[in-house]
């Protein structure tokens, strides 16, 4: 415990984190200035919309820029993203011509410079003990290819093949190299046990006698994604990959953890930070990215805040803007206010829910949006606006 009592004891605690975020909220725009939207060349445009409790509204979004989609609980945001902007792109990226669903928009338009569209939902991202935060980024790839290349390893013949826990020859063959042993339970719930023979290591005996630095790949997979970061700071492909993950505030997990024990919040922001892996290889061929102009990928994510701490909220901040400065576009479902604020335009539906929502209230920047009598976000925007030190008007 790091600190109890009062929100006064709590901010007084010099150790708490919490503490930091309570007495030094942030200030928005954190980077001190938004994205100009005077010289977007190109919006995403939907007309139209009428899906759910959507009156038909027409609405678009700049390319190239954080969009942010508010409005009380029932307003239209997620038949909005979900059922419109989500099949309306897909399916113009597939035809790349205008058309329109009639059951849900007229037309779709402003799409030619997007070149894939991608939810990054909380759904789990693997099912097994099979897979783990280092699989699915696959900088496991890598350190088993590391540990084939030890001396040890060529003397033995062992290939990249041998490290895999998913592979005969290198694994326990007991637990078949899922590290524990499924106990059936008449009745009950099966539960699992750590392998006996392996101790949870995934290995066999011989294959943990390799060692780099004096650490087998069993030890890999029980360091945390922070100590493997360290530990393999001498190879960018597994460190870049590893230091992603740190920056999004994911350093304590496992390298070896199963992923069904993830929360999707912590899924969502892998699969944000796999999605930042691509943008750096790309960004490393610099031959390419001088030949030609790569298309602007769209991203659609719905309350990523959810079950996240103040700093885990200025960290996924951070990957959200790093992701639009790469050329991309997001677009965010959200109701912290904090994201909001962020946002380098904002689609406000409502006035109400249900029937009394659908509509398109307001748009437009944070301060722009701040200062609708008829947005029920408004009121709490001005508040986190105004609260800032740095109150400059910002260019729309």
């Amino acid at each position: 415990m790091v600190a109890a009592g009062t929100v006064r004891d709590v901010e007084e605690n010099p150790r708490s984190e919490t503490a930091r975020c309570l007495q030094t909220p942030l200030c928005h725009p954190t980077r001190g200035s938004r994205r100009g939207l005077r010289h977007v060349e190109n919006w995403i445009e939907i007309r139209g919309a009428r899906a759910n409790n959507l009156k038909g509204i027409d609405v678009r979004f700049p390319v190239g820029r954080l969009s942010v989609i508010t409005g009380i609980s029932g307003s239209g945001k997620s038949t909005l993203m979900h059922e419109v902007i989500w099949p309306a792109v897909r399916d113009q990226l597939k035809q790349r011509k205008r058309a329109g669903n009639g059951d849900l928009f007229k037309l779709v338009s402003g799409t030619q410079e997007i070149e894939a569209v991608y939810e990054v939902d909380q759904s789990p991202i693997g099912k097994t003990s099979r897979s783990t935060p280092g699989t699915y980024i696959k900088v496991f790839d890598e350190i088993r290819n590391l540990y084939a290349q030890l001396p040890v390893s060529r003397v033995r013949g062992y290939s990249a093949s041998r490290f895999s826990f998913n592979a005969e020859g290198g694994r326990c063959e007991t637990c078949k190299g899922q590290g524990s042993i499924k106990l059936e339970m008449n009745f009950l719930p099966s539960s699992y046990v750590p392998c006996e023979d392996c101790e949870g290591r995934r290995y066999n005996p011989q294959t943990l006698e390799v060692l780099y630095n004096e650490k087998s790949i069993g030890d890999v997979m029980e360091m945390t994604i922070e100590e493997a970061a360290q530990f393999f700071s001498a190879h960018p492909k597994i460190a870049r990959p590893l230091s992603l993950l740190v920056d999004t505030g994911l350093g304590y997990l496992k390298l070896g953890q199963p992923s069904p024990t993830l929360s999707g919040g912590e899924a969502q922001r892998l699969k944000l930070v796999t999605q930042l892996k691509r943008g750096v290889s790309r960004a490393a061929d610099e031959q390419i990215r001088k030949m030609r102009k790569p298309g602007s990928t769209l991203y659609l994510l719905e309350e990523p805040t959810i079950g996240l701490h103040m700093a885990d909220i200025e960290l996924l901040l951070n990957v959200l803007h790093r992701l639009v400065d790469e050329g991309n576009t997001v677009i965010v479902i959200e109701h912290n206010l904090s994201v909001i604020a962020e946002a380098d335009y904002i689609v406000d539906l409502g006035p109400e829910a249900g029937e009394a929502g659908g509509e398109v209230v307001a748009c437009g920047t944070p301060e722009r949006v701040a200062r609708n009598r008829l947005s029920r976000t408004a009121p709490f925007l001005r508040k986190v606006l105004n609260s800032s030190p740095t109150k400059t008007a910002l260019s729309s």
